[in-house]
């Protein structure tokens, strides 16, 4: 077999070579008047889907609703064949947000005291909270936090809350710093996890603020992610967590800051019941798709496809990096770039006599912000109609070019990739960072987790990222001109390829995966984080790996890990952060009608 790989490559560095050698048509590569023009679309392209008037292009809303319409012009100017469900759309449903249903309610009863909460005005349910009912008495667990290895610092030490209801604290005793020891511990998704770990019943977490409306905490704010906590849980005022504990809240946060130890205690006269429901609001997102047949007989049927995605924050929500809310967020590098240049590729291609001899499948996702959620559905529910897409060419984010410096990520995704981009490069002289892994936060990483070789152009983040200063006259436009150039040239490289290029599982570590956790451990999952299920469903497992070893599968669910009810995949990571290497775990999935127990070790990361 390395044989047989080492000839192919010898093959392919041949005809890259021809290839180079014979004058190639001029899509974008070349200096030349063309260039103001194409500089100018660009400025229009993004100036218009980065306006005030689209609102942030969130999905869902009229602004990405123009947005798509902008997108289907363009498409239909450039003669792209409409390869929708709708046309050019694909629709595909999502959860959008949540709100509060009809029946939530909270009283207590201590003694002769009786409580009754108003929803809104005294407490509210967490997003994720599990619709039921939650009765027992209440154990004050300080700040819900349980991590003796990690932080030298357990709240639930000496506690039994199992049957009972926990109240905790927001944030840690050293505040809402993310860069201490408490960092990975500060999220009320965390504080669920561990409270339900530990046995208890419900959770009520109190306001930040004394003012409840005020309380950023207390907002009704769905998380992109689908699984619940597992049982209800909620956000109370400071004052009825006063008159719960017997006492100010803020002296309870001055004995622990000041002895940096817990204040944990049982509440045994008192009783409380919770009740929580919260009602998922779903919307309909739109892909735009559009075909370019390729002009080889039988080339053609394969299809590669160059995307971007065109969705943003619209005015803020969980993933914002901004100080507040409510602030449209242009999202101009990310991605108004991208799609603008998609559009410009479209109309490079589709306006010229000679056709590339591969299809090319231009499409602009949307949701990409919510976790990938358009490119999840096109590859679960391709419209390609007997077509097999070879390659997935992504573009997000590559308004910002700075120092010449040109990020290329997937290259160890196919044994073709890195010489071919190189080679194409000698025209452009770009100082290229190459990246092996085919993971990450964007489009491209739906299709590798289908063994599709991918290719992912961007110019890297900066300040602005996520925030309402993204704005189009930070663009630099003559540098996403040159961007263009490269992609193009690749583009067109790849379809006129004598042999579509073959895939490699990439033995790069996901880079988001790192981000999310820093934990020690791997067992070689492939998440997909698309999925509405509960648990946490898996799109592959890596070659080689502890879970390939073991006998996990590709659409398993996992529901259980270490011994730990897994609902989503915040559980499943706090449970990864917890492991070490060569820790022997049991692993429980779904795998249709079945419910399996495997048995893996924990490969050190």
């Amino acid at each position: 077999m390395p044989n047989v790989v080492r000839c192919y490559r010898c093959v392919f560095a041949i005809l890259l070579g021809l290839w180079l050698a014979a004058p190639p048509p001029a899509y974008f590569a070349e200096l030349a008047p063309a260039d103001v023009t194409l500089e100018s679309a660009l400025r229009q392209h993004i100036g218009y889907l980065a306006s005030p008037e689209l609102a942030g292009r969130l999905p869902g809303t009229p602004g990405a609703d123009k947005a798509a319409q902008y997108i289907t012009t363009h498409f239909q100017q450039a003669g792209l064949r409409p390869l929708g469900e709708q046309g050019y759309r694909q629709p595909f449903p999502f959860v959008a947000n949540v709100r509060l249903g009809r029946r939530n309610e909270l009283t207590a009863a201590s003694g002769t005291l009786r409580l009754r909460a108003k929803p809104d005005a005294d407490f509210r349910p967490l997003a994720f909270a599990a619709n039921g009912l939650a009765e027992g008495e209440i154990v004050f667990a300080g700040y819900g936090i349980a991590a003796v290895k990690e932080a030298q610092y357990d709240d639930y030490a000496g506690l039994d809350v199992k049957g009972r209801i926990v109240v905790v604290l927001p944030y840690s005793p050293a505040g809402s710093n993310p860069h201490t020891k408490f960092g990975p511990f500060l999220s009320l998704r965390y504080k669920a996890t561990t409270a339900r770990n530990q046995g208890a019943a419900g959770m009520l977490v109190i306001a930040e603020s004394d003012d409840f409306n005020r309380s950023q905490i207390a907002r009704l704010r769905y998380d992109d992610a689908f699984g619940d906590a597992g049982f209800p849980c909620a956000v109370i005022s400071r004052d009825l967590a006063a008159k719960l504990l017997g006492g100010p809240v803020a002296e309870l946060e001055k004995i622990i800051a000041t002895t940096g130890q817990p204040a944990s205690r049982m509440l045994p006269n008192t009783r409380l019941r919770l009740r929580t429901e919260v009602v998922k609001e779903r919307q309909t997102g739109y892909n735009i798709i559009g075909l370019l047949e390729g002009g080889d007989p039988t080339l053609r049927e394969e299809i590669i496809v160059v995307g971007a995605h065109y969705d943003h924050l619209g005015r803020g929500g969980p993933n914002s990096l901004a100080p507040r809310e409510g602030d449209i967020h242009p999202g101009a590098d990310d991605n108004a770039s991208g799609t603008a240049g998609l559009i410009e590729l479209a109309q490079a291609f589709g306006q010229r006599p000679e056709r590339p001899k591969r299809s090319l499948l231009f499409i602009a996702f949307s949701a990409e912000e919510k976790g990938l959620l358009g490119s999840a559905y096109f590859v679960d529910h391709p419209t390609t109609r007997g077509k097999r897409i070879v390659a997935m060419i992504n573009l997000d984010m590559i308004g910002r070019l700075r120092d010449n410096r040109l990020s290329v990520q997937g290259v160890g995704t196919s044994s073709v990739w890195r010489s071919l981009v190189t080679e194409a490069n000698r025209r452009h002289g770009f100082n290229l960072a190459l990246g092996e892994s085919g993971f990450g936060p964007s489009d491209h990483a739906s299709f590798y987790k289908r063994n599709i070789p991918v290719l992912f152009f961007l110019t890297g983040s900066h300040p602005d990222y996520h925030r309402p200063s993204d704005t189009a006259d930070k663009i630099n436009y003559a540098g996403e001109r040159q961007v263009l150039g490269l992609v193009g040239d690749v583009i067109r490289a790849v379809a006129n390829l004598p042999a579509a290029p073959d895939f490699v599982t990439s033995q790069a570590n996901d880079p988001s995966e790192r981000a999310r956790g820093g934990f020690r451990v791997s067992l070689g999952t492939i998440p997909d984080y698309a999925a509405e299920v509960v648990g946490v469903k898996l799109t592959g497992v890596r070659e080689g790996s502890p879970a390939a070893r073991a006998g996990l599968q590709a659409d398993d669910i996992i529901v259980g890990l270490a011994g730990r009810d897994i609902r989503s995949v915040y559980d499943y990571t706090y449970v990864l952060q917890e492991l070490e290497p060569g820790q022997e775990v049991e692993v429980v999935v779904l795998r249709g009608a079945q419910r399996l127990t495997f048995k893996l070790v924990a490969a050190q990361r």
